[in-house]
This record gives C-alpha cells, sequence and structure tokens, in this order.
C-alpha cells in the first residue's frame, strides 16, 4: 500500500496529473524508475556542494518525464538547502536575442528562485532577510558588545562578503547593491529595499534610472544575465546555502527559432555556460536542460548543429540505447517499463482512494487489463508516454468512482481486451507483473 499521502498533496498530485501538468509537491509518493539518472544527478549535487560545477542535459521524448524529473531533483536539491532557480523557454524567452529575450529568461529564473522554506518561488526577498539577521544573531552570541559597536560589526561582515564577489566580472556592481540593501534594512526604508530588489531581478530598464534610485551605475542585460547567475551562486553560499541549481525546460524552443543567426546565437550562450563548468570557471552552481531527441540531435536546427557544441556532447562509441554512460553530460531517458508503470497506476489508485475515501476495488488483473490496452493501442509502441497513460488511467478511476454499477470491460470497451491480444499477451504480461504485486 502506498503510505498515508496528506489529503491536500493528494488533490494537487490528482489534479496535476489529470491535466498532464507535473506538480510541485508531493512526488516522492509517486516516483517510480529513474533510480541511475536520479543518483547521477544527485551525484552533482554533491560536487556542486563541495564548490564545483555541472551541466547536464535531459532528453526524453514529450510526455516522457523530463520534467518530472526536473521537478524531482527540484525538490531534494531545495531540501539538502540549495537555492533553485527555473524557467521554461518560450518565443519570448530564450538564451539569447535582439528584444531582451535573454534578459526574459533571467527576469522568470529569479522571479522562480526557491528554497526549503520557500519552494513556490519568490524567495529574493527572503533569503537576504534571513541573511541580514543570521549575520546579526551570530554576532549577538558571540559578543557582547554597544549597539553603535554591534551594527559596526554586523556591517563589516556584510562588507566582507560582499567584497569577496567583487573580483567576479560585474561581482563589484551587485556588492554595492547588497551593501546599499543593508543599509536600507538598518534603517528600516522599505522605499529603498524595493528598489535594490528590482535592480536585482533585471528590471530596471536603463542605468540611468538604476543610477538615480541606487548610485549604481549598470543594470543586467542580454549580455549580463549570466554573469550574474554565477555571482548569484557565490552569494547564496556566502548567505549560508550549499549551491545553485538552474533548471531550463522547453529547450525545443531554440530549435524552433528560425532565424539561424539568432539559433547560433542561443548555442553560443549554451556553450559559454557549458565551458565555464568543465574549465572550473564556475562554482556551487549546477545546470540542467531539458528537451527532446530532435532539439539535441537535429544536425540542421538542433543542439549539434552548433558544431562546437555537437564536437562536446556526442556520444563515444561504447555507449548504447541499453548500457549508458551516466556520467556524460546528456543523460537519455528510456520510458518507463511496463512493470513500473504498473507500479505507478497501483499508487495512483491507492492516492485516488484516499482522497475520495473508499475502499479500491479494482484488482491485480483489472490494472494487467488497463495497461495491456493502453501498450497496444495502434502506434503505442513508439507514441505512448506516462502522461498519456496517467491521463487514462485517472479519467478510468474517476469513472468507475462516479459509476460503481460499471466495471473496468465496460468502460475499456468489451472487446478492447481481444483487440489488445497479440503483442502482450496476458500470460506474459501477468508473469511480468507478478514479482510487483503488493
Amino acid at each position: 500500500m502506498t503510505s498515508q499521502v496528506p489529503n491536500r498533496i493528494a488533490n494537487i498530485l490528482i489534479n496535476a496529473l489529470k491535466g498532464g501538468v507535473v506538480p510541485r509537491v508531493g512526488l516522492e509518493y509517486i516516483t517510480v524508475g529513474r533510480t541511475q539518472e536520479i543518483a547521477a544527478i544527485l551525484h552533482d549535487i554533491q560536487m556542486i556542494e563541495e564548490g564545483s560545477a555541472s551541466f547536464r542535459f535531459i532528453v526524453g521524448k514529450y510526455g516522457s518525464g523530463k520534467s518530472f524529473l526536473l521537478q524531482t531533483i527540484r525538490n531534494y536539491a531545495t531540501a539538502k538547502g540549495f537555492v533553485v532557480v527555473d524557467a521554461d523557454l518560450s518565443p519570448e524567452r530564450r538564451f539569447a536575442g535582439t528584444k531582451g529575450q535573454g534578459l526574459a529568461t533571467y527576469k522568470e529564473l529569479i522571479r522562480n528562485l526557491s528554497t526549503k522554506s520557500k519552494p513556490d518561488g519568490g524567495a529574493l526577498p527572503l533569503i537576504l532577510e534571513k541573511w541580514i539577521s543570521g549575520i546579526q544573531a551570530t554576532i549577538k552570541a558571540q559578543f557582547n558588545v554597544s549597539e553603535d559597536e554591534f551594527d559596526d560589526l554586523v556591517e563589516r561582515q556584510i562588507y566582507a562578503v560582499a567584497s569577496s564577489l567583487e573580483g567576479m566580472v560585474n561581482g563589484f556592481e551587485f556588492a554595492k547593491a547588497v551593501v546599499t540593501y543593508w543599509k536600507a534594512y538598518k534603517q528600516d526604508d522599505a522605499a529603498m529595499k524595493s528598489n535594490v530588489l528590482r535592480w536585482f531581478r533585471g528590471e530596471y530598464p536603463t542605468r540611468k534610472e538604476a543610477k538615480d534610485d541606487l548610485g549604481i551605475n549598470f543594470i543586467v542585460t542580454d549580455e549580463t544575465w549570466y554573469d550574474f547567475l554565477k555571482i548569484f551562486a557565490a552569494f547564496m553560499v556566502g548567505a549560508g546555502y550549499k549551491g545553485m541549481l538552474v533548471m531550463i525546460d522547453e529547450l525545443v524552443n531554440i530549435f524552433k527559432i528560425p532565424n539561424s543567426i539568432t539559433r547560433a546565437n542561443n548555442y553560443e550562450k549554451i556553450l559559454t555556460m557549458y565551458n565555464d563548468v568543465l574549465q572550473g570557471k564556475a562554482s556551487h552552481i549546477g545546470f540542467l536542460m531539458a528537451g527532446t531527441p530532435q532539439c539535441i540531435e537535429d544536425k540542421y536546427k538542433g543542439v549539434f548543429s552548433y558544431e562546437a557544441l555537437r564536437s562536446r556532447l556526442a556520444e563515444g562509441h561504447f555507449a548504447t540505447a541499453d548500457i549508458k554512460d551516466l556520467s556524460a553530460p546528456i543523460i537519455r531517458l528510456k520510458m518507463l517499463s511496463q512493470e513500473e508503470m504498473y507500479i505507478l497506476v497501483e499508487k495512483l489508485l491507492n492516492i485516488h482512494a484516499q482522497l475520495y475515501n473508499y475502499s479500491p476495488t479494482l484488482s491485480h488483473d483489472d490494472l494487467v487489463y488497463f495497461l495491456t490496452v493502453e501498450y497496444n493501442r495502434v502506434g503505442a509502441e513508439t507514441h505512448i508516454t506516462p502522461r498519456e497513460i496517467i491521463r487514462d488511467f485517472i479519467e478510468l478511476i474517476n469513472i468507475l468512482h462516479q459509476n460503481p454499477q460499471k466495471s473496468v470491460s465496460e468502460i475499456l470497451g468489451d472487446n478492447s481486451f481481444e483487440m489488445a491480444k497479440g503483442g502482450l499477451t496476458d500470460e506474459i504480461i501477468h508473469q511480468e507483473f507478478i514479482d510487483f504485486e503488493v
């Protein structure tokens, strides 16, 4: 049986999955398979914590579980004390563009900045306040000093963290903004704190406005946003976090760019990030980018169309579809096996039953029956995905719950099982699944 799931989480899981969306919470209750892939990325996270950097592409068909894997890793990383920023690319959000698309991606990443205590994004103000109050608490515990001396010690600690950033590209301006925020915090100047946050988020349209408001003659732009992510990673470590994880989904939107020069500029930006990681120019930061096989491998418009990336990312001669090198920069997601899908639908059945307060009546044979029908639809071998199977299954158990007089065979169609035979026979699938009965 599935362990007890809080009803609020169960409701989110069922509704999100029925809508074809990856839920942001509760994934630990429904995760199956992907053991090796998750282990490889968790090793990366350990290396990031120790001051290294990592870069991975997560590659799989639509609905194969890329977003699910990213979300699982995101939840794990925040629980471990990492800061996570994530964004889906779109025509308006890219790595580079002539209309501010790179900056738009940066804004989305910072807007979605998440921590364990603020898992749904918008964590920047909380991080700054927590950092400052943490410094104050440490000094209060270590020193018995007057109020003036106390403020002086806190300020020196703030400046120490800020000055450690100044050696980085654009680090001086970032450090100045950190100090400006501290002064506004000390004076309880809400307007100035808000302006500094606007600056961090890349929301100042001109350098003049930033100079007038903050005395900082610099703003985040399409050219500088990636440098700012690296500074943020360094700052987060100074503020007590383990590092930063940057997650980019929907890489296919770069593949879809019609202009070859614009596409090349975007791939150039990816190359810069990748080289920084491999050459040790980035630390305490990891990149996970998810896309379809076509958007990676297409030699005319995909990542591999950019020769400098193709030569770095292409697999060697020994890896195969079944034998993968999981330390390689590209992690290819195989479809969940039929056994793993059985375990998943069983978990969903138990969560649904708990949510709607009934005893599940579907038997092992009913679940096998459902999966056999799904896997033997015309074209299923190459086109069916976990997302589609999950949606169909939730629809099935919704209908059964609302129409208890109906049987599985009535809903799937009396002849559906006969039609399904020929690929997975009842005998084979029963044998495959029998070890996974709970």
